[in-house]
């Protein structure tokens, strides 16, 4: 038997290597396959964060399938995707003012500030000349600047068209059919002598430079127990003010309002006490500004916001604007609404629940609305002057012939593709998106600008500067978006696109148009 298995255990051994040699090709080829599909699937990995770049910054059909998501298809995306490569690659055209090896310079003043998202440098340099300077620069080729927190019926230079020099009012400063008259005006204006670049309170300004700020001021600080008495705390020292806040003031105690003033007018009480933690004792703060001039808001105000003392303003007539929330606030446009605004003092103090209905923003926190205004503080004003600096310079560019022979569009038979630049607000860089013919809708262009911030893990400008109650999650929000070169009052409060129409003949009209982004 043991002779009989020695003989057979070599011939049984060649039938198996028989019976399976044959799958042995088989099995390497497909080990073989599989390598090469595995290094395949690496390389896509490699290569997705460049399909993303464009991918995200063109607007997609979402899983929800809505109306203003482009549609989807392989040979259409082919042809989308050659556009945008076509787009990207052609009007990519350098500036010749590259600002981080030649940064904005502004004399006049010293550095005040820390972080800027431009080369900006301020002082003087004995080899270059300013871009600009504060004061009335002496050199007619540089921009002179004016800057001041005064308001205007004080300080009359103040008044934008008094300190441009304009002898008559300019409207309509963005209507294209106009461009030609506005850069003559320029030419005019520069004749005269007047400041190129204002910053004032107002919004209208070039660069505004209000009072608030979420750094200066705590306005989210907890509401404290209201132990006084007086219904109200003024903190009047001008007593002769160009409106008729001190009348207002006897108004209201002629009609049984108990205010106690800490100030040199009507002073009842000793003033030499801490403002803030005075006011927080209070329920309602006079916030009585010297002048009725818009957008002329001070600490008046934003103290009373801090000490959760309920503001009763006379000034500004659009304070309103500044509202951190609906019934915040109380105010007398002229002398006619003060019986009515005492009934209501009254009413309020009377009533813990109406009280804290009033301060409803303290605990909910305040609207998108004042967000999208105090964050604009964000980024310092010198900063934003540099900004506002840096892009006009490259606006001026822009009028050269190679930007203007860009395509900033490409066709094809699937249809048109459009680049736009957009930014956010306070910033400098602008980032690259793509919408098509068909798809130029308001929703289009938000959920593009959206898709593009987030693939750059964008950070938004106020992200370090609020009160962390009210910074949100790692979410985006658009408030705005609204054409580059806009005053604040425009892009906060006065410019809107009516439609979708409005908004196509737009990108239409201004090829590679350059937006900017508020986000809340």
């Amino acid at each position: 038997m043991k002779g009989s298995s020695h003989s057979q255990g070599p011939q049984a051994a060649g039938a198996r290597r028989r019976r399976w040699g044959w799958l042995l090709p088989l099995l390497v080829g497909a080990a073989f396959l599989a390598e090469i599909a595995f290094l395949g699937r690496l390389d896509m990995a490699k290569n997705a964060e460049a399909v993303e770049s464009w991918t995200t910054s063109f607007y997609r059909r979402s899983s929800s399938g809505g109306k203003d998501a482009a549609p989807a298809g392989g040979g259409e995306d082919d042809e989308i995707r050659r556009c945008v490569e076509r787009l990207e690659r052609e009007d990519a055209v350098p500036y010749d003012r590259d600002f981080d090896k030649d940064p904005v310079l502004v004399g006049g003043a010293a550095k005040d500030f820390n972080k800027c998202y431009v080369g900006c440098e301020f002082g003087f340099s004995a080899s270059k000349t300013p871009d600009a300077t504060f004061g009335i620069a002496p050199d007619p080729s540089v921009d002179s600047i004016l800057r001041s927190m005064e308001s205007s019926h004080y300080y009359s230079e103040n008044n934008i068209n008094a300190a441009r020099g304009w002898l008559f009012p300019v409207v309509c400063f963005h209507n294209p059919y106009i461009e030609a008259f506005t850069d003559a005006l320029d030419v005019y204006m520069s004749s005269r002598r007047g400041y190129k670049i204002v910053m004032t309170t107002s919004l209208s300004s070039d660069v505004p430079v209000g009072y608030f700020s979420w750094a200066e001021y705590d306005i989210m600080a907890p509401v404290p127990p209201k132990t006084e008495e007086a219904l109200a705390a003024a903190f009047i020292s001008n007593c002769g003010a160009r409106n008729f806040r001190l009348q207002a003031l006897e108004m209201l105690e002629n009609l049984e309002v108990k205010i106690d003033s800490y100030g040199s007018c009507h002073r009842n009480r000793d003033g030499k006490v801490d403002k803030v933690e005075t006011l927080k004792r209070y329920k309602f703060s006079l916030a009585f500004e010297n002048s009725n001039e818009e957008d002329y808001v001070t600490e008046k105000f934003f103290q009373s916001l801090v000490a959760g003392s309920i503001p009763v303003v006379v000034g500004a007539p659009n304070i309103q604007d500044f509202s951190p929330g609906e019934g915040a606030i109380l105010h007398i446009k002229d002398l006619d609404d003060v019986a009515s605004v005492a009934s209501t003092m009254r009413k309020i103090a009377s009533s813990p629940d109406i009280f804290n209905q009033s301060l409803r923003w303290k605990y909910d926190g305040p609207s998108d609305s004042f967000k999208a205004l105090i964050d604009m503080a964000a980024v310092h004003s010198s900063c934003r002057l540099c900004v506002h600096i840096a892009t006009k310079i490259h606006e001026k560019e822009e009028k050269n012939p190679k930007f203007m022979n860009r395509p900033c569009s490409c066709s094809s038979k699937k249809g048109t593709v459009y680049h736009l630049f957009v930014r956010e607000r306070g910033r400098f860089k602008t980032e690259s998106i793509y919408l098509r013919s068909g798809q130029l809708t308001l929703g289009a262009l938000e959920s593009a600008v959206l898709d593009k911030f987030r693939s750059l893990n964008h950070v938004p400008v106020w992200r370090d500067e609020r009160p962390p109650s009210i910074r949100g999650g790692n979410e985006l929000k658009v408030y705005k978006i609204y054409p580059m070169g806009l005053t604040q009052r425009q892009a906060l409060y006065g410019f809107r696109f009516r439609d979708d129409s409005e908004f196509e003949k737009y990108i239409i009209d201004h090829p590679c148009a350059k937006l900017e982004v508020i986000f809340v």
